[in-house]
């Protein structure tokens, strides 16, 4: 999974961090639409080598990425539930309280972008609200204090939230190692696996559409060489 993050990250551009213990912070979202699940994943990643030949280490939690049934029906804001729009988010987020209450990664260093899905109905919408970018709260936290959450509800309202309680402190250790060696400073990612797969669609039809030409091409020279040679 590590390989093919990067090969993502080499694509965008996007930050990939190397130096020992600084963590690479993923989000994926899943092809899945229906609300209230916890069917995405965040992952973590990163090198634990001094050497100049990296050692990766890789942890994966399930979460959601979207907001829940709960808030996608009584939005916060009139404008519509946020749902955090895919992309790099880089040094925006840092260890800090979630609504006052306990750790966890929140949105402090900068700004993101969210889709608003305004149409106060149990359905998410990925292609029909409008973009919207500020400091929204769009956190990184769990759901329950304890156990296993089933259910996203009113967990999420377009945060990133853990479902096992347990993964999530396991994770904020992480964070922690990570601000001793690095500041209170942390990379937020997120992927969309609709969005990669159109993206792969379309580079597969254009190329094609690139074979088609070249075969087209081909025939028609091969044609002209068959006329030349018969007259």
């Amino acid at each position: 999974m590590i390989a093919q993050l990067r090969h993502i990250a080499k694509r965008y551009g996007y930050v990939l961090y190397k130096e020992p213990f600084r963590l690479n912070i993923w989000g994926v979202r899943s092809k899945n639409e229906t609300p209230n699940r916890f069917d995405d994943e965040l992952h973590v990643f990163f090198n634990t080598s001094q050497k100049r030949i990296a050692k990766w280490t890789h942890y994966l939690f399930k979460c959601t990425t979207d907001p829940g049934t709960y808030w996608l029906k009584n939005p916060m804001s009139p404008q519509g539930t946020a749902m955090l729009y895919p992309g790099q988010y880089i040094d925006v987020y840092k260890v800090g309280l979630h609504r006052g209450k306990y750790y966890a990664l929140v949105q402090g260093g900068g700004n993101v972008t969210v889709m608003r899905d305004y149409n106060r109905n149990a359905i998410l919408d990925f292609y029909n609200g409008r973009l919207d970018t500020g400091r929204f709260g769009i956190n990184i936290h769990r759901a329950k204090k304890k156990g296993t959450t089933y259910e996203v509800e009113n967990h999420s309202a377009g945060c990133q939230v853990f479902q096992k309680a347990d993964e999530f402190n396991f994770f904020m250790t992480l964070c922690e190692k990570h601000r001793e060696l690095y500041g209170n400073k942390f990379t937020y990612t997120l992927i969309d696996q609709r969005m990669e797969f159109r993206t792969r669609m379309r580079r597969f039809a254009i190329g094609l559409t690139a074979a088609t030409v070249i075969t087209a091409g081909l025939m028609w020279v091969t044609e002209n060489q068959t006329e030349e040679e018969t007259e």
